[in-house]
């Protein structure tokens, strides 16, 4: 038997599986069963405690599907229903030390690697805000920080400096400008942090990883019904889900895109979802956050193409890539994007304050 049909008998599946999709991080394939399935590989390179990464989504998905069934919703196709093994765990460890997960595929979704309308984009934004929303009055102290400081912008920057100086690579010297440019919006990097430290900015349940994709939308409607991809569900700043979400679907371009020429930051992207997403939320952001929303897409930018440099500077640890210098082409792109947003800031808070 092979590993991967192993792995599904432990789910009590037996069908064929072939890769899916293009993401960075987990090894990601659909099975051919009905109903279909996709099956993961966790990466404990990056999660290191996989148990607890399922028990976040497990709480998490069972209060969504509480909440869906309140609200008069279909739970199979608005939340992600995750199967068991044969042990009753929402996961199946290999004899080396593997972590394996499935679940049901949504039929009928669509999801977006660009948001080609604004219209598709505010789609996205009411997925993510009802997903904020239901969330609401989960306890937040119940999660588990998967990842230690996921979004503490400071530290990626001091993570930034020991890449530089450790040098794994070599590649320090052919990277100085775009080093040069992350140091130059070193300045903002603990607005959130300071407003979570200082209260003006609560602690939420966040997903932390708001990419278009990460919404799936009806295929026929093309309205956002489904957010997917919850490993990063642990307590957070909503404000990292809005600058996230402004960082990949108000950009012009892709995340890896080399011609930088076509790296805009779209305003009429970003009012669509920032009306949507604060219809959703109503009154229940604090001036504080409100005040940050502008500000967090490009905290977050940053933050991102930092990540981005600082894997290049290592050797390409962290991110799959898919070609030479990968890392560094979306670096650079994240560092075109945010000059974009810095000199858009002042409109962008107009446009909050319209809303």
């Amino acid at each position: 038997m092979n590993p991967i049909a192993n792995v599904l008998e432990q789910f009590g599946i037996d069908a064929a599986a072939l890769p899916h999709g293009n993401g960075h991080i987990n090894n990601t394939f659909l099975v051919d069963s009905k109903p279909r399935v996709i099956l993961q590989r966790i990466n404990t390179n990056v999660f290191k405690n996989p148990a607890e990464v399922m028990g976040n989504i497990m709480a998490v998905t069972a209060h969504l599907r509480k909440k869906i069934v309140e609200n008069g919703g279909d739970p199979q196709k608005e939340t992600l229903t995750f199967l068991t093994t044969k042990e009753g765990l929402p996961y199946y460890k290999t004899e080396e030390g593997d972590y394996w997960r499935a679940y049901y595929f949504v039929e009928d979704m669509i999801c977006l690697e660009v948001a080609k309308s604004p219209a598709d984009f505010a789609e996205v934004a009411r997925a993510f805000g009802r997903f904020q929303k239901m969330l609401a009055d989960f306890p937040v102290d119940r999660l588990a920080e998967t990842i230690a400081r996921f979004h503490d912008t400071p530290n990626r920057f001091a993570q930034l400096e020991e890449a530089i100086a450790a040098d794994r690579a070599g590649r320090v010297k052919t990277i100085e400008k775009e080093i040069a440019e992350v140091r130059g919006y070193a300045k903002y990097a603990s607005a959130i942090v300071d407003g979570i430290a200082d209260g003006t900015v609560p602690l939420r349940v966040t997903h932390n990883d708001t990419k278009l994709n990460n919404v799936l939308l009806d295929g026929k409607t093309r309205k956002g019904i489904c957010v997917i991809d919850l490993d990063t569900v642990m307590p957070g700043s909503l404000l990292y889900d809005f600058g996230d979400a402004m960082r990949t679907g108000a950009s012009t371009g892709a995340e890896d895109e080399t011609d930088l020429d076509k790296v805009q930051f779209d305003l009429a992207k970003f009012e669509a979802f920032t009306a949507a997403f604060l219809e959703e939320l109503g009154d229940s952001m604090t001036a504080r956050e409100r005040e940050l929303l502008p500000l967090s897409a490009l905290i977050i930018t940053v933050e991102q193409g930092t990540r981005f440099l600082a894997d290049y500077i290592n050797g390409d640890l962290y991110y799959h890539i898919h070609r030479e210098h990968h890392n560094l082409d979306r670096a650079r792109t994240q560092l075109k994007l945010a000059a974009e947003i810095e000199k858009l800031l002042p409109r962008m808070q107009e446009i909050v304050e319209k809303y």
